[in-house]
């Protein structure tokens, strides 16, 4: 016998709604941080480092090792961006830095590469099996009057701790001496030189710092929930078309995109279907870079004649 579907009340469609665009707000966020990471990397180095997010989920377990031996979860942060800092020193150093970059897609190929690489060292040091990782605020959701909301502590949390990230991020380019030689040590490393710039160090410093932001993401993500070592696989795919969006060279391009990305899926998970998540995410890429290859922020190019 056929069925059909019950109406929704009105106040089931705003619950609905406000639960739809906050968990976009919140997933976008967290997308935004991870395009953060891209965008930084790109912008110190002109590489798009693919790596990124198994980079962070390595710097995750090493703060639930952390919490697990009996310490805070912000001591546990603090020692995830610190070895955030060093991995990607270290992976700079020791890997990128005899890369032959004549051509731009080597290092691409090779970050390819150091992700398969670091699952694999990942999956043989942690195990496969899915883990609990604490969150530093509560998980319940709000009540306003009639309505239920699922904003979060943790939710807040999220937010706030993505606009300090690009605060930080715009004051160190924009007003520090450090962005500017950084960013002119990936454009022109040769005049760099020739001005005494220690292009080497800007480098690795540049992967650092990146490195350092793609552990607040992968902490963001893993916060209330389970990990394991391919928890991050869809944010790689998902913060990359945040970023691509904005614009690879925008941070706050990177967190518009972020936010565009993460109600525009939330809503076709709620109102379409949780199966065309990843196709839409395709279809917006497709269509960002048909129509604006350089992304929403893109700043205007020059062209000498």
């Amino acid at each position: 016998m056929a069925t059909t579907a019950l109406p929704i009340s009105k106040g089931q469609a705003v619950q609905q709604l406000l639960t739809i665009v906050i968990n976009g707000i919140t997933n976008g966020m967290i997308y935004a941080a991870f395009a953060l990471a891209l965008v930084l990397i790109w912008r110190s180095t002109r590489i798009v480092n693919f790596a990124q997010a198994p980079m962070a989920m390595i710097t995750t377990y090493v703060a639930l090792t952390v919490i697990d031996a009996g310490y805070s979860y912000w001591i546990g942060f603090g020692v995830a961006l610190l070895s955030g800092l060093i991995l990607g020193a270290l992976v700079e150093r020791l890997i990128i830095r005899y890369v032959d970059s004549a051509s731009h897609i080597n290092p691409v190929i090779l970050t390819l590469g150091l992700f398969i690489v670091v699952h694999a060292v990942a999956a043989l040091v942690f195990g496969n099996q899915f883990r609990s990782f604490p969150a530093p605020f509560g998980l319940d959701g709000q009540r306003i009057g009639s309505v239920d909301v699922a904003l979060t502590g943790n939710d807040v949390y999220t937010v706030v701790a993505v606009l300090v990230v690009l605060a930080a991020l715009v004051a160190l380019f924009r007003f520090t001496d450090l962005g500017l030689t950084m960013r002119a040590s990936a454009f022109s490393q040769e005049v760099s030189r020739l001005l005494g710039v220690r292009v080497g160090r800007m480098l690795t410093l540049g992967w650092a710092l990146a490195a350092a932001v793609g552990s607040v993401a992968g902490l963001l993500i893993a916060g209330g929930s389970l990990v394991h070592p391919g928890y991050m696989d869809s944010v790689v795919v998902f913060g990359f078309v945040a970023a691509v969006l904005g614009g690879l060279d925008s941070p706050v391009g990177a967190v518009v995109g972020g936010l565009l990305m993460g109600v525009g899926l939330s809503a076709v998970s709620g109102y379409v279907g949780q199966d065309l998540v990843s196709f839409a995410a395709l279809v917006i890429l497709i269509v960002v870079l048909l129509v604006r290859p350089n992304g929403l922020f893109a700043a205007a190019s020059a062209r000498r004649v």
